[in-house]
């Protein structure tokens, strides 16, 4: 017990051999408190410029089938452009209904990438789980045309 009953009225004070821990548990919950508010301070919430890919192009097919989203959020399947409703009939007429063919998809880079995965989802609600990202090789010189310039595919799970 912290404190007792003193059952003489003298000036002399009994010694108390007892540790009082009240000071200890409020030193910790206020350390407790410092660390609950510093903790979600200390994650890192930072805008990102992605880098251009540096890893090795794979092997491209003889006949490759590019979905090209382009800055005005149109789509062309190869040459043809192609409405979002109808993306699924054509991409069953272009792949002969091979669900296992490789699509290659690219974007201007001024589109959202809210767009692009809305496009992603799209081709992959298609049944179509096989999507390589395209996209320009680093070591090459900015000032060649994108459409002859070489791309990079990397594949997406």
């Amino acid at each position: 017990m912290a404190g007792g009953i003193r059952e003489s009225h003298g000036d002399e004070l009994s010694e108390n051999h007892e540790i009082n821990v009240t000071p200890f548990i409020d030193v910790i919950l206020v350390l407790l408190i410092i660390f609950m508010v510093a903790a979600p301070l200390a994650t890192v919430d930072a805008n990102v410029d992605l880098p251009a890919s540096t890893a090795k192009a794979a092997p491209r097919p003889e006949k490759p089938i590019y979905l090209t989203l382009k800055d005005d959020l149109s789509l062309m399947l190869g040459d043809i452009p192609v409405s979002r409703d109808g993306l699924r009939t054509s991409l069953e007429q272009v792949t002969k209904g091979d669900h296992e063919s490789r699509i290659f998809l690219r974007a201007d880079k001024v589109v959202d990438y809210g767009h692009f995965m809305e496009v992603m989802n799209l081709v992959r609600d298609a049944g179509y789980l096989k999507i390589a990202l395209v996209g320009l090789e680093s070591g090459r010189v900015a000032t060649e045309e994108v459409g002859a310039a070489p791309r990079s595919e990397a594949n997406v799970p």
